[in-house]
């Protein structure tokens, strides 16, 4: 029988638990506040130049091609994939920097160049990784986490020690390396994940194989291009798209959502999936008495990183910059302390910056640059202005050093984006970025509940539930909280 589904939230959790619910013949709608649908992957036009807002690394294609593939698509007939060469570079100090290769023998060989023995090591090292990638992203994030015995049969138990889950993620690269930019190369991709590398699972070594074996790729048009062919496939399965429809309670009676309000009016519903904001959810447009979690316990969670971005519009060419540039010249652990163990704003950050006009010539006017920096902070950080300008100011100063490009006086167009505009754009909890933090203690059974312990219909999809932060996770849990809503 055909039930009322809404959705909350459009976001790639959003975009995809649509589709799912939709495709099996129900009647769908999806509720986003916005103006325009993608969450945070929306994208803006200002003076010419095309910006996408918030994720710009496109890794794990197969998990977007497994996707598309279930309402028969293929990417390529969505959108045009690009991989990147090279994959990115990284900057250690002024005219320092490698490129890193967009495939296995090269890449060995600039391993082997930074330090005698790390080649084989690296093929040792990624050999590894494979095993938990194939198990992680093909097995275990597609378990709901309600149940310890959802893993009973599965690799995590044949596997524990292969997965090294106990094992911390610092120790394991530095079994392998020992140079300290080949261990800020592996140790990157954890400054997002939400710890100190130290206090996130070796399992996540799985993102080092995603990001140097499988590549690093761009969709022509920016990742707008994704949410553009998500809302396609949910189109063409009968989704209803209602924008600037903020949800403003959900009500329910003999613990199930009978109905939700947006401004507007109040409309009746047999099911809700939340892929907005699980805290929001929770603290703002439920009830008290129909909460799973208190602030209490909230405010006890780790969250990964907030970003204090700046998109710029340059009137020249920047040939010192890759489409990806990552700028570790200072102390990673120094800046990862500032995030993760004494909140603060830090001293002398790491920042990365993209720019997609090196690949994709239509989001900047010819001759000109498309710039976008970001700096990771500690969520609830105090946000002003004036300190947004004073990072400002310190960040292009150091890339005009690093670099040698003078860019300061060729920025024709700047906006910030911050702490407090995740927080009214998204309704995101102390205004994170990222979701929850990949800790032990907050991996699988221990995040925030897929489904709600006091209202029977109501499910979640998003970062933070399971599987977690990234925007192939969060596809994978769209499709996750569908099926555990249509068991019912």
């Amino acid at each position: 029988m055909s039930k009322k589904i809404a959705i909350i939230g459009s976001g790639f959790a959003g975009l995809s638990a649509a589709t799912f619910a939709a495709s099996e013949g129900h009647e769908v709608h999806l509720y986003e506040k916005n103006s325009t649908i993608g969450g945070r992957a929306r994208q803006f036009e200002a003076e010419g130049f095309v910006f996408d807002m918030g994720p710009s690394w496109y890794w794990m294609p197969d998990v977007f091609e497994r996707y598309f593939s279930k309402f028969g698509h293929k990417v390529s007939d969505l959108y045009q994939l690009i991989k990147l060469d090279p994959s990115f570079r990284i900057y250690y100090g002024k005219d320092e920097f490698i490129n890193v290769p967009n495939n296995s023998v090269d890449l060995k060989k600039l391993f082997e160049s930074i330090e005698i023995g790390s080649g084989e090591k690296l093929t040792a090292f990624l050999k590894e990784a494979e095993y938990k990638y194939n198990v992680g992203i093909k097995d275990l994030v597609h378990k709901p986490g309600l149940s310890i015995f959802e893993f009973a049969n599965s690799a995590m138990i044949k596997g524990v020690i292969k997965l090294q889950v106990f094992t911390s993620f610092s120790k394991h690269v530095r079994k392998f390396f020992k140079h300290p930019k080949l261990i800020a190369l592996m140790e990157f991709p954890v400054l997002f994940l939400g710890a100190m590398p130290k206090d996130t699972p070796a399992l996540y070594s799985l993102m080092n194989y995603a990001g140097l074996e499988l590549g690093t790729w761009y969709p022509q048009g920016g990742f707008a291009s994704v949410i553009k062919a998500m809302n396609k496939v949910a189109t063409e399965n009968g989704v209803h798209i209602h924008t600037e429809a903020t949800v403003e309670k959900l009500v329910t009676d003999n613990g199930k959502i009978t109905h939700l309000k947006t401004l507007e009016k109040s409309i009746e519903v047999d099911a809700v999936i939340a892929s907005a904001d699980y805290h929001h959810i929770e603290q703002e447009v439920l009830e008290e008495k129909d909460r799973t979690y208190t602030e209490d316990y909230w405010n006890s969670r780790t969250l990964a990183p907030s970003s204090l971005i700046f998109y710029l519009g340059v009137n020249k060419k920047l040939p010192s910059l890759e489409h990806h540039n990552l700028f570790f010249h200072s102390d990673f652990n120094k800046h990862a302390e500032e995030i993760y163990k004494s909140p603060s704003w830090p001293n002398d950050p790491l920042f990365y910056v993209c720019c997609p006009s090196k690949t994709d010539p239509s989001v900047a006017p010819e001759g000109h640059e498309n710039v976008f920096i970001l700096i990771p902070i500690a969520p609830e950080l105090e946000d002003t202005q004036n300190i947004r300008d004073e990072f400002f100011d310190k960040t292009i100063k150091r890339l005009e050093s690093l670099t040698g490009e003078t860019i300061r006086e060729h920025i024709i167009y700047k906006k910030d984006y911050c702490v407090k505009d995740f927080k009214k754009d998204y309704n995101s909890y102390k205004g994170n970025a990222y979701g929850l933090a990949n800790t032990l203690r907050q991996t699988a059974i221990l995040k925030p509940k897929l489904k709600s312990n006091k209202v029977k219909n109501l499910y979640y999809a998003g970062h933070l539930t399971v599987p977690g932060p990234g925007v192939p996770p969060s596809i994978i849990s769209g499709e996750v909280a569908v099926k555990e809503l249509l068991k019912k």
